[in-house]
């Protein structure tokens, strides 16, 4: 086994085991709301835009079809978690925004998986903590792991 074969490996052992406890608990909120994953996508999607989105952008993103995003986004705005309304400079356009509400099921999802993490890195030792930053620091700054056309945010 090559020497990046064996760290993808642990790598997987390691980020799953990370992801599945901090997933459980984040998803929650998603589950009480019986959202589908459609519409988690959609609502971390807006959560994250700077502004409105057109559906078809939305549809782009969450890779679905701007039919079936259209139909999400018909059942987010009767719970109150995205609003819709015209494009003044196009009426044929839909634009897409969060609510407060619906910021409030993003940044609980977000603050449970955190607190997951938070649990998870307390449990290291002070000596493997260090040594998992020490690590991770100069690669998370290099461009290897960055996603194509994404900065690293500071």
């Amino acid at each position: 086994m090559t020497k990046h074969a064996k760290l993808q490996e642990v790598l997987q052992q390691f980020l799953m085991r990370c992801m599945s406890g901090a997933e459980a608990q984040g998803i929650d909120r998603i589950v009480e709301l019986e959202l589908s994953i459609s519409q988690a996508k959609t609502v971390f999607v807006l959560a994250q835009a700077s502004g409105p989105l057109p559906i078809h952008a939305i549809a782009e993103q969450i890779r679905l079809s701007v039919a079936a995003t259209g139909r999400n986004i018909d059942q987010l705005v009767r719970m109150g978690l995205v609003e819709r309304r015209e494009d003044e400079s196009d009426r044929r356009v839909k634009l897409v925004t969060i609510t407060k509400a619906g910021h409030d099921v993003a940044d609980q999802h977000l603050e449970a998986r955190r607190t997951a993490l938070s649990t998870m890195v307390s449990r290291l030792t002070p000596d493997e903590a260090d040594r998992l930053q020490q690590a991770l620091q100069p690669i998370l700054a290099g461009d290897p792991l960055r996603p194509d056309n994404q900065e690293i945010p500071e």
